[in-house]
């Protein structure tokens, strides 16, 4: 797969990019390299390998979910720049 500077020029006009001739020839370039290195990882045999697996033995460290007792209103409430009740009272966003 290739990558030409049509393209790039393209890609940085939908992202908002100014390139300039220097740049677009140098990250053409580049691009094109990162896509040749693709096509040779595209060559491995990765039949047997399962699609999550890691050089290191990697777990999450997750914590058992457990419903505890939620805190108190009031101190929830005790820095609210504005409250009514037992709710924040914030500025109204939608018109």
């Amino acid at each position: 797969m290739g990558i030409d500077k049509k393209t790039v020029e393209d890609v940085a006009h939908l992202a908002r990019i100014e390139l300039n001739a220097e740049e677009l020839e140098k990250l053409s370039s580049q691009l094109e390299h990162i896509l040749a290195f693709i096509d040779k990882l595209s060559l491995l045999n990765t039949e047997n390998i399962v699609p999550t697996s890691h050089v290191l033995a990697i777990n999450n460290i997750l914590r058992k979910d457990e419903p505890k007792a939620s805190l108190p209103i009031d101190k929830i409430l005790k820095n609210a720049p504005e409250k009514q009740g037992s709710f924040f009272v914030v500025p109204k966003v939608i018109e």
